[in-house]
C-alpha cells in the first residue's frame, strides 16, 4: 500500500502551513498519511525523535516529507532503517551547525552511503532567502552528497513559518512531485 509520512519541523505541529493540504490530496490519490505530532517540537532532537518515528512501518512504497527540523530526522531515519523507500522530498531542509537552528537534531556527521542506498529519490526544495538559513547553499550541500533533484524557490523563504508570517496553505509542488514519480 502506497504510504507518506509529513514531519514537520520545530515549534510546528500537523495542523501547520501545507501539511494538512498535502495530507488530503495524497489521501485522495491512494495514499495513507501519518502525519504526526513529534515529540518536544519546541526543541526538537534526535534522542527522543528519532525512536518515536522508527516505531512506524516503512516499505518501498513509503514517501517521507520534511519541513524544516523534519527533514534532518529523516536523513537520520535513514540511515536507522534496512528498507529501501520510495522518495524522500525535503522543503527547507539543513545539515549544517551554522544556521540558526536547534542543533540536537543534526547528527555530528551522516552515513551517506547508507541514506542513498535506503531511498530511490531525493528531492531538495529550499528557497535563495530563508531567514532561518534553511536557503538554496544547505538545498546544495545535501544534492551534493546524495544527488537527486534540487529545487530553487526564489523568494519564497521558509515556506512555511509563524514568526516570518509565511502561511504557506498549500504547496500543490509537493504533490504533483509525488504524483510524477507513481
Amino acid at each position: 500500500m502506497k504510504n507518506a509520512c509529513i514531519f514537520h519541523g520545530s515549534g510546528s505541529s500537523p495542523e501547520h502551513f501545507w501539511f494538512p493540504y498535502v495530507k488530503k490530496e495524497l489521501e485522495k490519490i491512494g495514499y495513507s498519511v501519518w502525519v504526526p505530532q513529534l515529540p518536544d517540537a519546541n526543541n526538537p532532537n534526535l534522542e527522543t525523535q528519532l525512536p518515536f518515528v522508527l516505531n512506524w512501518e516503512y516499505d518501498n512504497d513509503t514517501v517521507l516529507i520534511g519541513h524544516s527540523a523534519g527533514c534532518p530526522l529523516i536523513l537520520s531515519l535513514l540511515e536507522n532503517i534496512n528498507t529501501k523507500i520510495k522518495m524522500i522530498i525535503l522543503v527547507g531542509g539543513f545539515i549544517d551547525c551554522d544556521i540558526n537552528v536547534p542543533k540536537p537534531i543534526l547528527q555530528d556527521k551522516y552515513d551517506w552511503e547508507k541514506i542513498k542506498n535506503n531511498c530511490e529519490k531525493f528531492i531538495f526544495i529550499n528557497s535563495d532567502n530563508d531567514p532561518w538559513g534553511c536557503d538554496d547553499k544547505q538545498g546544495r550541500k545535501m544534492f551534493d552528497n546524495l544527488g537527486g533533484e534540487l529545487i530553487i524557490r526564489h523568494g519564497e523563504g521558509h515556506m512555511g513559518s509563524e514568526s516570518f508570517n509565511q502561511p504557506y496553505k498549500e504547496f500543490p509542488l509537493i504533490v504533483n512531485l509525488v504524483k510524477s514519480f507513481e
